[in-house]
């Protein structure tokens, strides 16, 4: 039973809480979703593309572009000395060229930027330039950068208590490294801006991107307007995954240089080759840690330090790590910690935001040092996991993290002991012990995987949304917000909220495009924050409207106005009963507003990046996962045989649009863990620039078994929606359980007690190297 906006009373009748399909779903199937794209081009239209640099990190001592100027079809070429603006992309730290001038930094940053009759030309074109490097020492990974003690900004220290006392007064300690690769976002939709010049010198920027206010001031930065000149629309995306909240900067600004310079519209759409090549891909990390613990395998002392692989520039990379650090706790109390987090830099593409956004790599080491404190113990690890959880209350204690933020809807315990009875976990475990005592090479594991993530922006101004609803005469519905559609059903549980706010079908409301000209000043759709923001921005505006009905209602019929119900199409007040339609009509000849705009600003956070100590989130999503696997210890393939996932979203907007995150955001983690490996060879360029060899899992990766279900809970937070919860980037932690279910299956190669020092991803090389170090220990 729904609560009904109008009156709070129980009602069988809502538009949230119900299963409906994405508000695309049939463009989708048919084909006929407009994506950049796919918009028709205008009479006289250019294609753009980026001349890119061969070398990890040079001087050009010249260069030159006559080839390109005289080939076919090409109209101009810039570099940028013609940028008339700021040379720069860099979202928070302006280090971050548009066009490289004078340096290059990475192989693929782009140089200078070609326009052509057509997309091909301009390609063909842009590989013909002529460039003499003077090359400099290139640093390549976070080994290097360490040594070289290059960093893009100051480290992250943030420690609780006294860890050098705590772990001289534990009874056992445990010292280890791990390493986690990269990502490579591979959207299925590339890069691509389409830039129109408008009169007095304005642009329009049609821009796939998830966040269009951060590229409207871009490129205004960058072509010397004022942010009234510049407008950014973005009706849809073909995934972003944090790839295209700041880098698709480059793309906007490259194609606006061009289309200002010529006063022609340009479009620059990214081959798949040279995004991979140019864009920065999920953080890399390695750590190294020393653990102190007592005999039932509760941690008493933590001390991690985390280097991340940040690239050439700065990019969002701090905000990065300091998501890793507030996340290295994943669902454990630690009492005493110390954790360190350095960016590196190094010369290769400018790693960014990826779904997650830190929170996994954090959490991830924390679920290894859990997986080697049991192993040292001869415990199941689900054990040490439970010793170790975060107090459920006050009265328990154990409730306040590492930066002091008390936990106030902790319902792991709970959650997890659902799981394990629901999953079979403890039969299974007895089943897969007794099939690897007599297989010698199939080799089975299980492994459970917990998850606790804060859903917020860290940097709190970032925390707000706005919007606008139109009611037109004839009872339909128009929003406009600032999020971002990118395939995760934003546009329909947004729509949802109006259509259940003011008692309508949910095929009385559409949501139109992202516009920077409707809606400005907008925080990019990122953090898990798209519905619990605009969704609350969108509801405000709603509930303005409704109310100014509401009161109408009342003066026509009687009765107080609060007592107005509005359901179904229609509108019940004191006995009578009027189409939605007609009390709007009736509003108009009123002049009544039919339009609103909305705000929602998220309460009660505040955080302190000095002391990183506060309350950055506004509440937390929980999770589990337990995930069965089969590994052949002479090949190293794998399968996943079984995975169980039960998943916190309070009450669910959308079950179906959920779940279908939650079993996306796996797959993909999956991936992350297992098949996607980044190769850079010995001269800094990415080898895996293609599907041809990056690997992302395919359907028949997917397990035959695959159990997702939603966790009966509610949000008691200022800040949840309909006491929804954030869907988006959580369920990427939970496949943390195949990365250690192949982990345990390698483990049973080799004599009970030994760790088994396998990293991610764990590819079939990787699993057949540590298989061999595991037979070589039995001796």
């Amino acid at each position: 039973m729904a609560q009904h906006p109008s009156t709070g009373s129980a009602t069988a009748w809502a538009q949230v809480g119900l299963s409906q399909p994405h508000e695309s779903a049939e463009l989708h199937v048919r084909g006929q979703a407009t994506y950049v794209d796919d918009i028709p081009e205008l009479q006289g239209t250019l294609h753009a593309a980026l001349g890119l640099s061969q070398k990890a990190h040079a001087d050009i001592e010249s260069i030159d572009l006559d080839a390109v100027r005289r080939a076919r079809g090409v109209v101009a070429v810039f570099t940028a000395r013609d940028i008339p603006g700021t040379n720069d992309c860099g979202p928070i730290v302006h280090d971050d060229p548009v066009l490289a001038d004078g340096l290059v930094q990475y192989v693929g940053q782009p140089i200078f930027v070609v326009a052509a009759d057509t997309h091909e030309n301009a390609r063909r074109a842009a590989r013909l330039a002529q460039v003499k490097y003077r090359e400099r020492p290139a640093v390549l990974d976070t080994a290097a950068a360490r040594a070289a003690g290059t960093s893009v900004v100051p480290a992250l220290h943030l420690q609780r208590g006294n860890f050098a006392e705590a772990l001289a007064t534990a009874p056992h300690t445990l010292s280890g490294e791990f390493q986690v690769g990269g990502q490579e976002h591979f959207y299925l939709e590339g890069q691509v801006s389409y830039a129109i010049p408008r009169e007095g010198g304005g642009m329009r920027v049609h821009c796939s991107t998830q966040a269009p206010s951060e590229m409207q001031q871009m490129v205004a930065h960058a072509l010397a307007l004022p942010a009234h000149d510049v407008s950014v629309e973005c009706r849809r995306m073909g995934g972003g995954f944090g790839g295209k909240e700041s880098q698709s900067a480059l793309w906007a600004i490259a194609a606006a240089l061009c289309a200002s310079k010529l006063r022609r519209p340009v479009k620059l759409r990214a081959d798949r080759d040279d995004d991979m090549l140019v864009s920065g891909k999920r953080h890399p990390f390695d750590y190294t840690y020393t653990v102190g613990f007592d005999g039932e395998g509760r941690i008493l002392a933590a001390q991690v330090h985390m280097l991340l692989q940040a690239g050439f520039s700065a990019d969002l990379s701090g905000s990065v790590a300091t998501r890793a650090v507030l996340h290295f706790d994943n669902a454990y109390y630690l009492p005493d910690v110390d954790i360190t987090a350095v960016c590196c830099r190094t010369h290769t593409q400018s790693n960014t935001a990826f779904r997650g956004f830190g929170s996994p790599q954090g959490a991830l080491v924390m679920e290894h040092i859990v997986e080697d404190i049991a192993r040292r113990l001869g415990k199941d690890a689900l054990d040490v996991r439970k010793a170790n959880f975060y107090g459920r209350d006050d009265a328990e204690g154990r409730n306040v993290t590492h930066y002091g933020q008390k936990l106030e809807d902790n319902v792991i315990h709970a959650l997890m002991d659902e799981l394990e009875a629901s999953s079979g976990y403890r039969q299974r475990r007895a089943a897969i012990e007794a099939f690897n005592a007599t297989s010698p090479v199939l080799k089975k594991g299980i492994a459970v995987a917990p998850m606790k993530f804060g859903i917020s922006f860290a940097v709190t101004h970032w925390n707000q949304a706005g919007a606008l609803v139109h009611v037109y005469l004839d009872g339909s519905v128009l929003v406009n917000h600032g999020g971002t559609e990118m395939g995760q059903g934003l546009n329909t549980k947004v729509a949802q909220v109006v259509a259940h706010e003011l008692g309508l079908d949910l095929a009385r409301v559409r949501v139109t495009a992202t516009d920077t000209s409707k809606v400005a000043n907008t925080s990019a759709t990122a953090a898990s924050t798209g519905a619990d923001l605009n969704g609350r921005a969108a509801q405000n505006a709603a509930e303005q409207i409704r109310q100014r009905l509401a009161a109408l209602a009342a003066q026509e019929y009687g009765g107080p106005a609060q007592d107005v119900r509005f359901s179904g199409g229609q509108v019940h007040a004191n006995g009578h009963t009027v189409d939605f339609a007609t009390l709007v009509a009736k509003a108009y000849l009123l002049r009544i507003q039919l339009w609103s705009d909305g705000f929602f600003a998220t309460p009660g956070i505040h955080w302190d990046k000095h002391t990183m100590q506060g309350r950055p989130y506004a509440y937390f999503v929980y999770g589990a996962a337990v995930s069965e696997v089969v590994v052949d210890t002479l090949t190293g393939e794998w399968k996943l045989l079984r995975a169980d996932v039960l998943h916190d979203v309070g009450q669910s907007l959308n079950p179906a649009i959920d779940i279908g995150q939650i079993e996306g955001g796996f797959i993909q983690g999956m991936g992350w863990l297992t098949t996607e490996e980044l190769k850079w060879n010995a001269e800094g360029r990415l080898t895996t620039h293609a599907p041809s060899t990056y690997k992302v899992p395919a359907i028949s990766d997917c397990p035959s078994d695959f159990r997702v279900r939603l966790y009966a809970n509610t949000n008691h937070s200022e800040g949840g929606l309909h006491r929804s919860k954030a869907v988006g980037e959580p369920p990427l932690l939970l496949p943390f359980s195949v990365f250690f279910a192949i982990r345990d299956a390698v483990a049973s190669v080799g004599p009970k007690g030994v760790l088994p020092p396998l990293n991610a991803p764990a590819t079939g090389e990787e699993i057949l190297r540590v298989v061999d170090l595991m037979r070589a220990a039995h001796s």
